[in-house]
C-alpha cells in the first residue's frame, strides 16, 4: 500500500543526479517553469540540443503514446534512442535483478526512461543509477510525465491552472494518472470530484492527501450531464483490466461510466475532455467531432512536455533553450 508520508521524494540521489520521479516534490514555480519550457518547445520543437547524448527507454510494460511521444522527443532534439519494449527479451527472464540492468544500461545512456509494473521501482532505480531516471509509470502509483502534459494541457486550454473545477471519472483506484495530478494541483486550489463505483473509488491514502493539503473534493457514483455542466476539465479514464486479479469484478464494473455527446449540451464552453489514452468504451468515438474533445491534442503536448522533462533532467536550462541556435526548421 502507498504511504504517503514517503511521496515526496528528493530530486537527487546520492551522486547528485536529477531525476523526475514523482510529481509530488515539484513546486508551484517549478511547474510554471516546465510549461514554459513545453511552450517553447512547441514552437520549435526540432533543435538539435541533445546531439550526441543517448537516452534509453526500458519498458517493462506495454506502452504507445508515452513511450513513443518520449522516443520522438529524444530523436527532436537530436539525440539518439535505445532501448526495449518487451522485458521477456531482455536479461530480465534470465534473473537479473532490476539494479543490474539499470547500472548495465547506465553504461550505455546519458539519461534512462523507464515504465516498470512494480510501485516504487523508478525510485529504487533512481537510488542506484549514475544517470538521471525518469518515470514513465510504475504501477498503479504516479505517472508524472502523463501529469505534466495534462498540466500543460490545462493551462493552454484554460489559460490558468488556478480555482478550477476538475471532475476525475472512472478508475480512480488504479489511475496512476489521476494521483499524480491530484498532487500536481495542490499547489492552485482546486475543486475536484470523484466520479467512480465504489470498486473503484478514490484511495484512502489520496482523500488523505487532499485533506491535508486543503484541496476540495467531493464523491459521486453517478455520472450525468448535471456534474458535467460544473466542469471545467471532464478528466476520463479506462477501467484498467491489467489491474485487476478478479476478471468477474472487472466484467462487473468495465462499462459503468460511457461518455456520449447528449451528455455535453450543458457544458461550459471552456469545458474540454482530457484522457489519458488508451480509451476502450468510455467514450463513445462521436464525441471526437465535439469542440469539447482534447483528448488527441493532449497527446500532440505529450511531445512538447517530454521535451522539456528531458531537457530538465540533463541540466539544460530554459535561457539555453530559447537562445538555442540549433533549431531546425
Amino acid at each position: 500500500m502507498l504511504n504517503l508520508a514517503h511521496e515526496i521524494v528528493i530530486t537527487t540521489n546520492s551522486m547528485g543526479i536529477h531525476n523526475f520521479v514523482t510529481i509530488a516534490d515539484l513546486s508551484r514555480e517549478k511547474i510554471l517553469y516546465m510549461i514554459k519550457t513545453a511552450q517553447e518547445f512547441e514552437k520549435h520543437p526540432n533543435r538539435e540540443l541533445l546531439k550526441g547524448k543517448v537516452v534509453a527507454t526500458l519498458f517493462f510494460e506495454p506502452s504507445t503514446r508515452t513511450r513513443l511521444s518520449f522516443e520522438t522527443a529524444a530523436n527532436r532534439l537530436g539525440a539518439r534512442v535505445i532501448g526495449f519494449t518487451d522485458a521477456k527479451v531482455t536479461s530480465a527472464t534470465k534473473g537479473e535483478t532490476l539494479k543490474d540492468t539499470i547500472l548495465m544500461v547506465s553504461n550505455y545512456a546519458d539519461v534512462i526512461v523507464m515504465r516498470h509494473y512494480i510501485e516504487g521501482a523508478a525510485q529504487y532505480a533512481s537510488e542506484v543509477a549514475p544517470v538521471p531516471i525518469i518515470n514513465a509509470g510504475d504501477g498503479a502509483h504516479q505517472h508524472p510525465s502523463q501529469c505534466m502534459l495534462d498540466l500543460y494541457s490545462i493551462y493552454k486550454t484554460q489559460g490558468t491552472l488556478e480555482n478550477l473545477n476538475i471532475c476525475l471519472v472512472g478508475d480512480l483506484k488504479y489511475g496512476r494518472t489521476v494521483h499524480s495530478l491530484i498532487m500536481a494541483m495542490r499547489h492552485f486550489n482546486p475543486t475536484f470530484h470523484f466520479i467512480a463505483p465504489k470498486e473503484l473509488a478514490m484511495p484512502d491514502e489520496y482523500k488523505l492527501y487532499c485533506k491535508e493539503n486543503r484541496i476540495k473534493y467531493i464523491e459521486h457514483t453517478d455520472f450525468n450531464d448535471d456534474i458535467i455542466s460544473k466542469a471545467d476539465i471532464l478528466y476520463m479514464t479506462r477501467v484498467q483490466k491489467e489491474r485487476f486479479s478478479d476478471l468477474m469484478e472487472y466484467e462487473k464494473v468495465k462499462n459503468v461510466y460511457i461518455l456520449k455527446n447528449d451528455m455535453l449540451k450543458n457544458a461550459r464552453e471552456n469545458m474540454k475532455i482530457l484522457h489519458p489514452l488508451p480509451r476502450v468504451n468510455e467514450i463513445e468515438y462521436e464525441v471526437d467531432m465535439n469542440p469539447h474533445a482534447y483528448y488527441i491534442q493532449q497527446a500532440q503536448n505529450g511531445l512538447y512536455a517530454r521535451e522539456a522533462i528531458i531537457c530538465d533532467v540533463l541540466g539544460i536550462t530554459f535561457d539555453e533553450i530559447a537562445n538555442d541556435n540549433t533549431i531546425i526548421e
